[in-house]
């Protein structure tokens, strides 16, 4: 039998290979770059970063734009992509439970998954109105400022206490336990982005034990002057909570009252419906 090492995957890491994959994520943010942009951007050398594009693109996950000589990612990326929604099955059980409750509640409906404390999007359905608010598919956005974030952070935190993380939440009272998500959270530094974000940890702390109380997670212009978000999370089996379910709009359309209302009531349904599908009993 194969002897299992008990050493960190980290000391197995091939740093070409790093910085290969650190290439292709510079495109999460930026559409083209040049070959002496993405060797600053990456700290190497402008030779290195032109030999890790080449190999890239002879294997298609990376294009030149022969008029500018920019470079771009390639369709491999996009058939990865697609792979992965294939394979993923939240993705797939989940596609048409947002498809309906975008269309039902006539807003922006998206699936997300926490990377940190950073929410992924990872698919969205955009209803039929004239107004409404774009899709995020693919964007990283920070937890702390969006309802999807803030539900899959309370989540976490439920996960911890169940033994399905580690450690507990709480260390009695409501006194963060040392080495738990919210100390963690309690003692971060969080960026504001509109005058509504919640930038101060003992509040968003707090925020998170709210939102664990009444099934789903809100966002009052927090992220974006103009756009509100109610967010619920989806269970597992093992009663885990492994990602969220939004509805997205402007706020003209999203007031408060809709928003704790209709719209909450919509997103947590959804949420209820696509978590019974995946085995949670509530």
């Amino acid at each position: 039998m194969a002897k299992t090492s008990s050493k960190p995957k980290s000391e197995y890491a091939i740093q070409t290979v790093s910085n290969a994959l650190r290439m292709l994520e510079v495109f999460h943010e930026e559409t083209e770059m040049g070959v002496s942009d993405l060797a600053r951007r990456l700290g190497l050398h402008k030779n290195n970063a032109f030999r890790l594009l080449a190999t890239l693109e002879l294997a298609g996950y990376i294009q030149q734009t022969p008029s500018t000589e920019l470079y771009h990612l390639g369709p491999r990326c996009l058939e990865l992509g697609h792979a992965f929604a294939r394979s993923h099955t939240l993705m797939s059980q989940a596609r048409p439970v947002l498809e309906r409750l975008a269309r039902e509640a006539g807003e922006t409906a998206h699936l997300g998954v926490l990377s940190g404390r950073e929410v992924v999007h990872l698919d969205g359905v955009l209803p039929d109105q004239l107004v409404l608010t774009g899709l995020r598919i693919g964007d990283r956005l920070d937890a702390h400022c969006t309802a999807l974030g803030k539900s899959l952070l309370a989540g976490e935190i439920a996960n911890r206490s169940l033994g399905l993380g580690t450690p507990a939440a709480t260390d009695g009272d409501a006194t963060p336990a040392p080495g738990s998500l919210e100390a963690e959270l309690a003692t971060a530094t969080l960026s504001r982005y509109t005058d509504t974000t919640l930038a101060d940890p003992t509040k968003l702390v707090e925020e998170l034990r709210a939102i664990q109380l009444q099934g789903y997670a809100t966002d009052l212009e927090e992220y974006a002057p103009g756009l509100r978000c109610v967010a619920a999370p989806i269970r597992d089996a093992s009663s885990r909570v492994i990602g969220a379910l939004s509805l997205s709009g402007p706020a003209m359309r999203l007031d408060e009252g809709h928003l704790h209302g209709a719209a909450a009531e919509a997103v947590t349904g959804a949420a209820a419906a696509l978590s019974a599908e995946l085995g949670f009993a509530a």
